[in-house]
């Protein structure tokens, strides 16, 4: 059969059609027609997609076996290229081999529609205050972020007052020191980058407002580097001041290690272990890096029930109703003309009428 097809096609003398006769035109534009009203059809997508998947394996089918085999051995090896890649970003070992990826926890705002633990960041804003705050700063929450979240307003009023901000100029042109206020941002531990240099061995503690987003692995991260101190392996040679860390890039982290058992008294009786307090710090920055974290959440909540009630509506309008208008169909008839003393008949040549030579 083959063979057969193939003469046919080379002969012209044997082809259906003949070189742009109207013919193949004709059956061209009708071809057309079809394909177009395929694309602009929406009942016919299904079937249209239907046939070409048949059109596709048809086509597969009729590749010689070494089309096949190469065609095979290329998609087995996209597959396994994606299959390292994923191994490679979920592997808890670097290249380098000292180096360790934050394996995954379960948090309480891990969830689709899961919200912060609030006690738990009410402990985290302790640890910090308390641990974390002589060398970090977290200079883009203020107090009045606080209210609602960790304390009440008058507890928030509390911890601002408790600070002393630089204010001013007062009368005679001077800057006075003040009771910090709602609006008032976290104070910083130090005056600029180079006195917190100084004070950390040429390190510059970063500032812990977004440190959950600018790392790897977020508030998995976070905790692990806060749980994750051990004694540096054979080779692994430090500086004074460093410690090492796993988790840390490199191992030599500047940052001893700063949570030990007891280390805070939570004022609601919890036991203040080290992994404890990694936690409950760990969640406190996650919320320091999305203040908005809940309120997105119950937003996505309204709206999935607002388009569930309205979801129905808008179907039986477009089934019933709009449906109707788009399926109709325009048609301009060109109507007669008014036979009145304005508009008198045209006289049109009788047929009867000899023809005038």
């Amino acid at each position: 059969m083959q063979g057969a097809e193939s003469s046919s096609f080379a002969s012209p003398s044997t082809s259906r059609y003949t070189c742009l006769s109207p013919a193949y035109l004709h059956d061209v534009r009708r071809g057309m027609a079809r394909v177009l009203s395929r694309l602009y059809s929406g009942g016919a997508s299904y079937s249209g997609s239907r046939r070409a998947h048949s059109f596709a394996f048809g086509r597969f089918a009729e590749l010689s076996a070494y089309k096949k085999m190469l065609y095979g051995t290329l998609g087995a090896a996209a597959v396994a290229g994606g299959c390292l890649l994923y191994a490679l970003e979920t592997s808890e070992v670097e290249a380098s081999g000292i180096d360790l990826h934050a394996p995954h926890f379960h948090w309480p705002h891990s969830g689709v529609i899961d919200a912060f633990d609030h006690n738990s960041l009410r402990r985290g804003y302790q640890v910090y205050k308390q641990v974390c705050a002589a060398c970090h700063s977290l200079k883009y929450i203020a107090y009045r972020n606080l209210v609602g979240v960790t304390h009440t307003e008058e507890e928030a009023k509390a911890e601002a007052a408790a600070i002393q901000v630089q204010d001013g100029p007062d009368e005679n042109g001077k800057m006075f020191m003040r009771p910090g206020k709602l609006a008032d941002y976290f104070p910083k531990p130090y005056p600029n980058d180079a006195a917190a240099r100084a004070a950390n061995n040429g390190a510059l503690p970063p500032d812990l407002s977004y440190i959950t987003l600018a790392r790897h692995g977020n508030e998995h991260y976070i905790f692990s580097l806060l749980t994750g101190y051990t004694e540096a392996p054979a080779g692994i040679e430090l500086r004074d001041g460093q410690a090492y860390n796993p988790y840390f890039p490199g191992g030599a982290l500047s940052m001893a290690q700063q949570l030990y058992d007891e280390g805070v008294e939570y004022e609601d009786g919890t036991k203040a272990t080290v992994s404890q307090m990694a936690k409950d710090v760990s969640e406190f920055l996650s919320w320091a890096a999305m203040p908005e974290h809940d309120s997105r959440k119950r937003m996505v909540i309204k709206a999935v029930l607002y388009f569930a009630l309205i979801y129905p509506v808008v179907y039986y309008a477009y089934k019933f109703k709009w449906s109707l208008l788009k399926s109709r169909k325009s048609q301009y008839v060109l109507l007669p003309r008014p036979r009145n003393r304005f508009n008198p008949p045209t006289s049109t040549p009788s047929s009867s009428a000899p023809p005038s030579h």
